[in-house]
This record gives structure tokens, sequence and C-alpha cells, in this order.
């Protein structure tokens, strides 16, 4: 790059920055007080997991450890035991057993199931009145799927909607700033909550395909920033969460059902796009089969390239998206690179036409929702591109 390019790449750096400082003060206000605190390591109830030598003694009988074991290691395990051995488990290790990525994904609804009734019951003995009592009686609805739940901090959790282990077609999503436990199904503004998205999404694939069986999951699994502070404009939450991300996708890869046609199309919303960015390189192709960033403030990577060859990269940002302002740089820890959508990244960038707002990607009628949809089925061929005409030259580029 010359002196000159240099020199303008670092003035267009500045002049975002004092942007992005005035949207996010005239936003949300910029304060510390929003710091959040990342929740990272095993799960509650770690040491009493290692401490469990029921299945006998030696290494024959040591319980696989959350803070090393691998999902496939953890799979393996699992698969050694008798049903009873495992319900066994899960009954002594609620906590454990719900987190413990490449356990049976039955075992970790039954799991959860318990945990979330036991921290209700503590909860209401606790204070009557509050709100987590309505909370956790809500996750434990009947037909509900939860495949992760953590009370640590603002609490995280995730959701499976459809049948993992039957799919043929599976789909993550990656929410973004302000979602926890008390958030992501929220009933109001229905389409723009993490749950809301996901319901969509699946609905979506039902529509496009009604053939094929598909599951929609949706991962809290890191601490998000919360507003539009400091912590929404670097990557200290992101990195946090990107191994957690790492790990729940080699979970999903370890314990796919027969039926699965291709790895998780991973579906990223703003922040939550920057842990995926940070993930998406150190995963393989039985992990990701398509990463698919939206109202992305950036990725924190130079171009697509840089996002590893696992997945196939693409990215949505519809007009009125305020993030639009707060992209294309990383300057002094502030921003998070490259504007996804600029041609320039790489990614193949589709039409999110009818979309409104940071959170309106999946209302129906969209074209970003038809999209999402198309690209999670593998159909491909009907991706509509940015410009509205269809499926060109440079939305087809890669694609096998």
């Amino acid at each position: 790059m010359s002196h000159t390019s240099v020199g303008r790449h670092r003035a267009r750096s500045l002049i975002t920055a004092a942007l992005m400082v005035t949207v996010m003060a005239g936003t949300a206000g910029w304060t510390v007080a929003h710091e959040q605190q990342a929740i990272t390591g095993p799960p509650p109830g770690t040491a009493a997991w290692r401490a469990d030598h029921s299945l006998g003694p030696g290494a024959a009988g040591r319980l696989p450890d959350p803070a090393d074991a691998s999902p496939a290691e953890v799979a393996r395990f699992f698969a050694r035991l008798t049903a009873a051995q495992q319900r066994t488990l899960a009954l002594r290790h609620p906590l454990v057993v719900g987190n413990l990525d490449g356990a049976p994904v039955a075992l970790r609804y039954t799991a959860n199931a318990l945990a979330i009734r036991a921290e209700r019951d503590k909860e209401r003995a606790a204070d009557p009145e509050s709100p987590l009592v309505d909370r956790y009686t809500r996750l434990l609805a009947p037909g509900r799927r939860i495949l992760a739940f953590d009370p640590r901090g603002r609490g995280q959790v995730a959701e499976v909607y459809g049948d993992l282990t039957t799919a043929q077609r599976t789909a993550v999503l990656v929410p973004g700033s302000d979602t926890d436990l008390g958030d992501f199904d929220r009933v109001k503004a229905t389409y723009g909550s993490a749950a809301g998205m996901a319901r969509s999404l699946r609905a979506q694939m039902a529509r496009e395909a009604p053939g094929v069986r598909s599951a929609v999951v949706v991962w809290v699994g890191y601490t998000t920033p919360l507003g539009l502070g400091p912590d929404a404009a670097t990557g200290r939450l992101a990195k946090a969460g990107a191994p957690r991300l790492d790990r729940f996708l080699a979970g999903l890869a370890a314990t796919a059902g027969e039926a699965l046609e291709a790895p998780p199309a991973v579906f990223c919303h703003s922040y939550g796009s920057v842990v995926c960015g940070l993930t998406a390189s150190g995963l393989d192709r039985a992990e990701i089969s398509d990463l698919v960033v939206f109202g992305s403030p950036g990725v924190r990577a130079d171009d697509a390239a840089d996002l590893g060859p696992a997945a196939r990269v693409w990215a949505a940002r519809d007009g009125s998206d305020w993030v639009r302002r707060v992209t294309g740089f990383d300057f002094l820890g502030l921003g998070h690179g490259e504007d996804p959508t600029d041609p320039s990244f790489g990614a193949r960038v589709v039409s999110a036409a009818g979309a409104h707002g940071h959170t309106g990607y999946f209302a129906p009628g969209t074209e970003s929702l038809r999209n999402f949809a198309r690209i999670a089925l593998g159909h491909f061929a009907a991706v509509r591109c940015a410009d509205g005409a269809g499926y060109d030259r440079d939305c087809r580029h890669g694609l096998g």
C-alpha cells in the first residue's frame, strides 16, 4: 500500500472512529458501567463431576474433563455407557451434562430441564416475586428443547427448534448485543429477538422445502455487550466467546444424526458476527458449511479469505440499518475491521430487500429471510444478490 493510500486509510479510520463515538453516545450512551464480565471456563458443578468415581476406579471410570476433553472424546465416552448410566450422570450433574458438548442431544435436554427446575425452585425460595421464576418456568414449557443452560452472570442458553437427531439441514444462529437468558425469546419485537429469528428461519425453510427435515439452534453461549458502550466497540467479549462457539459447533458435529446432508450454516447477527469471525478460521468442513453475517459491524478480518477455507461466506445489510455508520475500520482498539458487505471484502452479498432497521432481517416477506433459508437448505441457485438482479456471477463464484 502506498504512503498516500495509508494516509487516506488512516484519515478514514479517524473520521469513522469519531463518527462511531458520536453514534454510540447519541444512541445508548458511552459508559464503563456497561462493561460485562465474560463467563468462561467449564460449567458450574465441574468440581463435583471431576470427583465422581461412580463408574469405577482408575482411568476406566474417569469422567471426561469439561475443561479439556474434546467433544469427540465426550461423544465416545457416552457411547460406551448404558442408557441407565447416562441418565444417572444427568441426574447427579445436570449443569455439567447439559452443557457438555459432545454428550447425546436428548440427554442434554433432560439434564437442562433438571437444572432449570432446580434453579427455579432455588430462586422461588429466595424471592417468590423474582422475574427469574417466570423466566425459568417458561423454559420448562412442554416441547422446549434446551441444549445448553448456564445461570451464571446474565444467563446463557441454547435452544433447538426442530429435531436435531433426524434433521437433514441445520442452521445455528449467533445473536449480538443485549441478548441473554432473560431477553433471547422476548414476546415484544418477536422477529428481532434471537429465538424469534430462529423460529422464523425454520418456518421459512419449511416453506421453501416442505419435504426437508430441518432444525435451527439459537446459541446464546457467550456474554454479549449491553448497549453500545466500549464492550460493543472492542473485541474483548468476542474473544472470550469464540472458543465457546468453536466447541459448541464441534459438539454438534460429534453428535450429528445420520440423516444430516451437510454441516450447519451459521448465521451471525451484529456483534455475534465478531464472535463468528474470530471463530471461523479454526473450523473445519465437518463443523460449518456456510457463514452468513448480517447487520455486521465487521468480523475482525481483512477479507473473506481470512475466515478460513471451511465455509462459504455471505453478507447482508439493509439500507436502513444504523450499523452501516460504524463499519469499515479498526483503530486504536475500536471497531471491528472491514465492512463484510463491501465488494472488496469478497463475501457473496445477498439482498436484504424489505428488511427494516438493525433487527428486521427475519421478518416474514423479506428478501433476507428468503435468502437465508435458501442458503441453509443449500438452494444456492435461488439466492438473490444485493442488487436484486438474481443469482449473478459474483454470488455464484466459488460455490461447488
